[in-house]
């Protein structure tokens, strides 16, 4: 009896601690790997009007990020350049956006989802398990959101493909749903921006690697007593190259772009 009774015991003593190794191991893996573990979020990003706190779990090597800067215009009409992040991680399909350094407006919003739309189209990539996130770090009042829509597609493109992006390219331009760039304005402004900031090409839609402008010229007559004038605009052609200073290069869609930002 004595016999039994100790490996009776021994068998209790021996289960306990298994219990107890489980439960530990339990806990830590939802203290781990649960959204409550908020104390240190490496941002906060929002949806729609729902926000996330996004925090970085085991998995976090298996995502890929990719940094392209597009050119602005700021409120004085000089060119800028903003930096872009994008990144594509394991997740539900969702956009996100980063708003610690930008307020993300309509015009931004809709181009990121158009981005997307054709990111997944060229790349035929199934990204409903994929979570795209978008940071802008630059001042709200410099962006505009349309045209910077093929710069948004191209990151998206290269952060979903884990590419290398070719960092002495530049490019403005809207995007279209089928994968074309739009007209923008502020052409020679942001290829200035461009050139100042090392880019060594700058890619702009089809059709304005020359600007239109009109110059307004004033005509006055002395008719008796009365001075009469009038104001005639003459058209002239600005080359944006030769106003910038930088190789000017036109792209009328995004296949014929990503040609010249992809490292292979």
């Amino acid at each position: 009896m004595r016999k039994k009774e100790k490996n009776y015991a021994n068998f209790l003593l021996v289960g306990t601690v298994l219990i107890i190794i489980f439960f530990s191991f339990t806990a830590k893996y939802y203290y781990t790997h649960s959204g409550s573990n908020f104390s240190n979020p490496e941002r906060i990003i929002v949806t729609n009007k729902t926000q996330y706190i996004f925090v970085p779990t085991e998995n976090e090597s298996s995502c890929n990020e990719v940094t392209l800067y597009v050119p602005a215009v700021d409120n004085q009409g000089n060119g800028v350049a903003t930096k872009l992040i994008v990144e594509a991680h394991p997740g539900k399909g969702r956009v996100l956006v980063d708003v610690n350094q930008l307020l993300f407006w309509v015009d931004t919003q809709y181009s990121i989802q158009t981005a997307k739309k054709v990111a997944e189209s060229i790349t035929n990539m199934n990204l409903s398990k994929v979570d795209l996130i978008y940071a802008i770090e630059t001042n709200a009042s410099l962006i505009e959101g349309p045209s910077a829509g093929a710069a948004l597609t191209i990151a998206t493109i290269a952060a979903l493909e884990n590419k290398s992006i070719n960092h002495s390219v530049m490019i403005t331009g809207t995007i279209n749903p089928d994968g074309s760039i739009g007209p923008v304005g502020g052409i020679v402004a942001k290829a200035k921006a461009a050139k100042d900031v090392g880019a060594k090409l700058f890619l702009v839609p089809e059709g304005q690697a020359t600007q239109t402008t009109y110059k307004p010229i004033q005509k006055c007559e002395h008719i008796g007593g009365w001075t009469i004038c009038q104001t005639e605009y003459k058209e002239e052609k600005v080359n944006v190259m030769t106003q910038s200073g930088i190789t000017v290069r036109e792209v009328s869609n995004i296949g014929e772009a990503l040609k010249y930002f992809i490292l292979k």
